[in-house]
């Protein structure tokens, strides 16, 4: 039985090249998701959500599996990322930092099923933000994107040119929250290594 795995599957949303900015339409897709709030290197509330939604990832996958027959691979870690003040993203205050952690899910999944393998997680283990996760669909639409490899602080100069260079110079502006997809599990790979697809929904200017 072929696992479905999006990273392969998706190539055009998980797979863009270093360096290179993009322009892709994102479908509507179902995704694990917990809110939170606070720098994701101290604040307990970042690694509990990472924790109760790869628990969630893992209990929906075996009971997809056991019920429908169909097999995949879990995926990896995404971010949406906002401030009530922008400027906190350059100037790297990160506990005023907003966000929503994600992890996608197949077509066939849906919220029954979720809801059913969360209930059994729960009794299984004590995971404290597992209460947290839910179900949601998700329609970015157009948006361009890029790969970035090495620390998640040096992003930067990178976003840089997607608002000052890229967007302006072919028509668009920003829309929705900034977007990252988490490629590399960053408890084993150095941070100069890291492979982050950074993503942000655009719209035409006016």
């Amino acid at each position: 039985m072929r696992s479905y795995d999006v990273k392969r599957e998706r190539r055009d949303l998980y797979a863009p090249r270093p360096g290179r900015f993009t322009v892709v339409d994102v479908p509507e897709m179902s995704f694990l998701a917990v809110d939170g709030s606070g720098d994701p290197n101290t604040a307990a509330a970042y690694r509990e959500a990472v924790e109760a939604l790869f628990t969630a990832s893992y209990a929906v996958r075996g009971l997809a599996r056991e019920t429908l027959g169909r097999v995949h691979t879990v995926a990896p870690l995404e971010g949406l990322w906002t401030a009530e003040d922008l400027a906190a993203f350059r100037t790297r205050d990160k506990g005023a930092w907003q966000w929503t952690l994600m992890i996608a899910q197949p077509d066939w999944i849906g919220a029954g099923l979720v809801d059913e393998a969360v209930a059994a997680a729960r009794r299984r283990k004590p995971v404290p933000a597992l209460g947290l996760v839910r179900f949601e669909r998700l329609t970015e639409g157009r948006s361009v994107q890029v790969l970035h490899v090495g620390s998640y602080d040096d992003e930067g100069p990178l976003l840089e040119r997607l608002h000052g260079e890229f967007l302006p110079a072919h028509g668009l502006v920003p829309r929705g929250r900034h977007h990252e997809v988490y490629l590399s599990d960053a408890r084993r790979t150095e941070p100069a290594r890291l492979r982050t697809v950074l993503r942000q929904p655009v719209a035409a200017a006016r």
